[in-house]
């Protein structure tokens, strides 16, 4: 941006202050600024108001318009909202500069303290729609001229940083620089306030110099220690001496009194009185690597990369392994100040290239600097990255960090932190403090997930709201139920769930969050959070009074129960949960309770016991999805009276879910989790084969004993989790991802699973091999309905060499695509054919694949978008390096272009699926069909439009808003499969611990023979807990590998949509017959993978039905 011709030396300031991109830059140039002026900075919004009037040439007008705007909205009061409060905000952190910035608009005096002096992070950081537009309306543009401008949206913290530091400055916070809050000074009298410990900080260079040589010159006061000092004594003698300290922060913020304590300090520090709760995974290791970016046309030509995770993408991850050896979960590349990569990594490979010197138990032992060789980490993270992007960076170099090292480095992401309590107040000598959390140290976010900037902003303006409210006079109990109800929303929230209208967004939280109730918290339920010195805390008596409550009468209503359900089965009468089960009756008599004609009693006369109890096992496993914890002969035997306990348990729980169904009698099972059940004849259908069933009280890997909450059920064995583990990557065997081989009898997962007579070519294919294997599985399944569908369809044609792929102009010829079992017909036909109103006059006859182009590109005829055959895009970004007013402006149009597609967009989606249904014809109702393409079709057609069709470059508004589309489809399933992983993993160290707890107390009840019934009822007790606990995780576990499975179906639809793509732009006289044939092949596989996804589309619909049936039936 040129600057203004006017001689006015304070408009050479500002235009240096808008342009800094260093922080110190930042603040000489202000400080600049001020002087010119006559102003001193740290003023408040007066402040604000006088540099406004003082810069009045256009190019500060445009910026003042914007914070005008915002500040003259009618929660800030003009201003006025909070004049008397007086806040101490800690951590210049993109949150903390966003709090102060809030509370400095409301009026009140805003004092930040910071422990660093520069911003250094280059890290990148996604962007939700809100915080984007949330940063444009304070002038983000105008600091940072190529914000948000290409096809993914985020911005480096360092620049977050600078542009809320420039807006804090004008709006006239006062900021501290290497001044590190310690503590809180209570106040010393009535009369007096709160105020903050502070020492000096140290810079970054300095405290992380390290030295082999330490002269000591501090004088005979300071000793280092080790060294012993001798007195010698004299006459008393007094003299004169000079007491030099370390600077000290400013006086008048060492007597700085406030009523406001705004935490943003990070994880590692929350104020005291905070609870914490940790939130613990299996291991994770993070690497960031940050490169130069030169910005040259190469580099603006390699695409980012929103997110690959290996959950769903198997193939890319095994070719990175087999090129490089690095073993990843997840990589991400963002284009921003630098290269940005962000991936997470295996231990164990990190071991193996010379990452990691030695294997350590514990994290912070394992990821000290001592241990991380540096020139194997660039080594590596330059590997991946180089992989990533096909080498199309040329050669990376690494950015510097703030100690001018290599900007690369591994971190620990296993667990992480959540503040019990957003907020509290302490009370002393009748002076009250309100202390509220934001950031970090109040959630520390799941890096792939992209949620930390956006929840953060979030958290601040919830924090800025209570200190609103505060000022306005409420009590500090309401004030704190506010804030902890707004909370309980915070971890829920998402772009989906939020208001769709970001533009209303303001500081009040209803403009946020949709059907808010600022009363879930009760005043009553956050009295612990109020702390008045001198006053005995509520908080004791009530922990007292619950733990005094020992949880009893489980075991007798098991008994009860049980007794209820067998009463008038034939040859059936419980007593106890041990004897009365030997002969299998009791249980065959529970099952049809749960599913009725199940197991009639006419089905089991002249049964053995064995028998009997077999039968009753496998079908509840194979019909209800209750996986059994001991052995048939066990339960006839009575050798395991836990084990049976805590299986009748299982179904007693299932009992409960399904008391208020409406039908009882429903395929599905309404009281057990249907994903379970699911997965489990999937399972079945992939193994084929099952093996004779073992006693249960051995696990069939490692011989070990295995105790009631240890065991896991596979294939018939019975084995500690621990122990079932891939054979080749030791990875933890989910259900349905797995497969035994009957070669040599070991487990392995789906991408390791060797198949009979496949011999590895080392091409990228390879690890599909295994997952097509699950995508048969699942066309097989029966499902609820099937009798509504075609039975006997005949059997597939493969493509015979030498045949014609050109299909001869009639119906017959179009309809040769089948499915392969009656599963996969009643599933869905997929039948190829034109519409006569939408094709042109009478052509050549064209092949299946030609005819799928055509329906794609004349869906989107009437979007001033002519139809033509797609062509090679090579998108360049073209990232801005300023704008000037009447360029901001046309952007600002662009983006409300974009909105207004937005709105309308379910029209487009609607006009798309007309053209699309017209040649797509599924066997399914209409509602399954809009259902089906939703979440089979439309993302991927983003991106094809988006990246194939030339026209697009004639609109480029809709150009962009497509492709941002497509980014952001293909960010949500990123985030989507990592929330999935992340979870998986906690609910593999919940249930490690929930063993061990069960462990410690099956050992007791089984030693301490002699102990008092009460004693062993208690233990009975808590043991029964322990499995409902168990049963839930296990539940929540297969919902997940569902959505897992889907997942990986998705990311093969678009890897064979990419290859049909790629014989499509062929012209037809070019194509070989092998061409065709492969053309035909790959349209196959395709019409099946959708096949499969509507498979699992249907189930999760029949699903859902069943639980609104469910709660339905609960209502009436």
């Amino acid at each position: 941006m040129a600057s203004p011709t006017s001689t006015n030396p304070a408009h050479a300031h500002f235009e240096s202050f808008l342009q800094a991109q260093q922080c110190q830059d930042v603040l000489s140039s202000f400080q600049g600024l001020c002087e010119a002026l006559g102003l001193e900075p740290g003023g408040g919004l007066p402040q604000y108001h006088k540099i406004k009037a003082q810069l009045n040439y256009w190019s500060a007008k445009s910026l003042w318009a914007k914070l005008d705007k915002r500040a003259s909205q009618p929660v800030y009061k003009q201003g006025q909202a909070c004049t008397s409060t007086k806040c101490l905000v800690v951590g210049a952190g993109p949150c903390g500069l966003r709090a102060a910035v809030e509370l400095a608009l409301l009026g009140a005096r805003v004092v930040l303290v910071e422990k660093r002096s520069k911003f250094s992070r280059h890290n990148v950081l996604h962007l939700w729609p809100f915080t984007i537009h949330d940063l444009r309306a304070l002038g983000a543009k105008k600091f940072y001229g190529r914000f948000c401008t290409g096809t993914l949206d985020h911005i480096s913290i360092r620049q977050l940083q600078l542009l809320l530091l420039k807006v804090a400055l004008l709006l006239g916070v006062e900021i501290h620089w290497r001044v590190a809050f310690t503590g809180l000074q209570p106040p010393p009298r009535k009369g007096s306030g709160w105020r903050a410990q502070l020492q000096p900080s140290p810079p970054v260079q300095l405290a992380n110099y390290e030295f082999d040589v330490l002269i000591s010159a501090a004088g005979g006061k300071f000793v280092p220690e080790g060294f012993t000092v001798r007195e010698m004594r004299g006459k008393l003698a007094i003299g004169i001496t000079a007491n030099l300290l370390p600077p000290s922060p400013p006086v008048q913020l060492a007597n700085y009194e406030f009523d406001v304590l705004i935490s943003a300090a990070g994880g590692k520090f929350v104020p005291e009185g905070f609870t914490v709760r940790e939130m613990r995974g299996k291991l994770a290791i993070g690497i960031t690597a940050n490169f130069v970016n030169g910005r040259t046309v190469e580099e603006t030509q390699v695409p980012e990369i929103s997110g690959v995770a290996k959950i769903y993408n198997q193939s890319f991850f095994q070719s990175l392994l087999k090129t490089t050896g690095i073993d990843l979960e997840n990589i991400v590349y963002y284009k921003d100040d630098t290269h940005y990569f962000v991936m997470t990594a295996k231990k164990q490979c990190l071991l193996r290239l010379g990452v990691l010197r030695q294997d350590w138990p514990e994290t912070d032992r394992l990821l000290d600097s001592a241990n991380v060789v540096p020139e194997a980490l660039q080594r590596f993270a330059r590997a991946a990255a180089d992989f990533a992007t096909h080498g199309k960076l040329g050669k990376l170099e690494f950015a510097q960090d703030a100690r001018g090292q290599p900007d690369v480095s591994a971190f620990d992401f296993t667990s992480m932190m959540r503040a019990e309590s957003s907020a509290r107040v302490q009370e002393k000598h009748g002076a009250r403090l309100l202390l509220g959390l934001v950031g970090d140290c109040l959630v520390e976010p799941f890096w792939p997930l992209g949620t930390g900037v956006a929840r953060g902003f979030l958290a601040a303006f919830d924090a800025a709201w209570m200190v609103k409210r505060w000022a306005e006079g409420a009590g500090p109990l309401e004030v704190l139920a506010e804030r902890e109800s707004l909370y309980q929303l915070l971890s829920q929230t998402s772009p989906e769930n939020m208001h769709r209208n970001v533009a209303q967004y303001a500081l009040d939280p209803a403009t946020r969050y949709p059907n808010l109730n600022l009363r879930a918290v009760t005043p009553n339920q956050v009295r612990d959070l109020y702390d008045v010195v001198a006053k005995e805390p509520v908080r004791r008596k009530i922990d007292e009074t619950d733990s005094g409550k020992p949880a009893t009468g489980a075991q007798e209503e098991l008994l009860r129960w049980c007794q209820e359900q067998t009463t008038g089965y034939p040859g059936v009468h419980v007593t106890d949960l041990s004897s009365s089960w030997a002969d299998g009756l009791a249980l065959c008599a529970l099952v049809p309770r749960l599913q009725p004609s199940l197991l009639e009693p006419s089905e089991l006369q002249g049964v053995g016991a064995l028998e009997a109890t077999a039968r009753a096992l496998k079908m509840a496993e194979h019909e209800l999805g209750i996986t059994p914890v001991l052995s048939a002969q066990a339960v006839v035997a009575g050798s395991d009276p836990l084990g049976l306990i805590a299986y009748l348990s299982h179904f007693h729980s299932a009992f409960k879910s399904a008391s208020h169904s409406p039908d009882p009698a429903s395929q599905t099972s309404p009281g057990t989790s249907s994903a379970i059940l699911f997965l489990g004849k999937l399972q079945r259908t992939l193994q084929r084969t099952r093996s004779k069933a073992d006693s249960g009280d051995l696990c069939a890997l490692c011989g070990g004993h295995l105790y009631v909450l240890e065991r896991l059920c596979a294939d018939g064995h019975f084995f500690h989790r621990s122990c079932f583990r891939c054979h080749i990557c030791e990875a933890t065997l989910w259900p349905a991802g797995y497969g035994r081989h009957p070669g040599d009898g070991h487990y392995y997962c789906l991408q390791h699973l060797p198949q009979p007579g496949h011999k590895e070519d080392g091409s990228d294919k390879g690890p599909e091999t295994p997952v097509t294997t699950v995508e048969v599985c699942v066309r097989e399944l029966p499902l609820p309905g099937e009798n509504c569908m075609p039975p006997n369809p005949s059997t597939p044609t493969a493509p015979q060499e030498g045949a014609s792929p050109v299909p001869v102009p009639s119906q017959p010829t179009r309809r040769l695509i089948r499915l392969s079992s009656p599963e996969r017909q009643r599933l869905s036909s997929l039948n190829l054919s034109p519409d006569p109103e939408m094709e042109p006059p009478p052509k050549p006859p064209r092949s299946c694949s030609a005819l799928a182009r055509h329906a794609l590109e004349g869906s989107f005829m009437g979007w001033g978008i002519p139809s033509q055959r797609p062509q090679d895009l090579v998108v360049i970004e073209k990232e801005e390096e300023g704008l000037s007013s009447s360029e901001e402006e046309e952007e600002e149009e662009d983006v409300a272009l974009d909105s207004d597609m937005e709105q309308n967009f379910p029209y487009f989606q609607a006009r798309f699926f007309a053209a699309l249904s017209n040649s797509l014809s599924y066997s399914c109702p209409p509602e399954g069909q809009a259902l089906l393409l939703t979440n089979l079709i439309f993302p991927q057609a983003l991106l094809i439009l988006a990246k194939n069709s030339p026209t697009t470059n004639k609109y480029p508004t809709w150009h962009r808003t497509l492709l941002r589309r497509a980014k952001e489809e293909e960010m949500k399933r990123f985030c989507k499969a990592q929330s999935i992983q992340r979870r998986l993993n906690e609910i593999e160290a919940a249930l490690r611990e929930l063993e061990a707890e069960g462990v410690k107390l099956e050992l007791a009840m089984r030693r301490q023979s002699s102990s008092p019934e009460q004693q062993k009822k208690l233990w009975l007790e808590q043991l029964l807990q322990l499995v409902q606990k168990k049963n839930s995780l296990v539940a929540e576990e297969a919902e997940l590998m569902i959505t897992v499975q889907e997942l990986n179906l998705e990311e093969k639809q678009g890897q064979l949509d990419r290859e049909l793509r790629g014989y499509i732009n062929r012209e037809e006289t070019l194509k070989t017959a092998a061409d065709r044939q492969a053309e035909a092949q790959v349209l196959q596989k395709l019409v099946d993978v959708v096949n499969q996804r509507d498979a699992l589309i249907r189930f999760q619909e029949e699903r859902r039905l069943s639980e609104l049936a469910l709660g339905t039936g609960a209502q009436g």
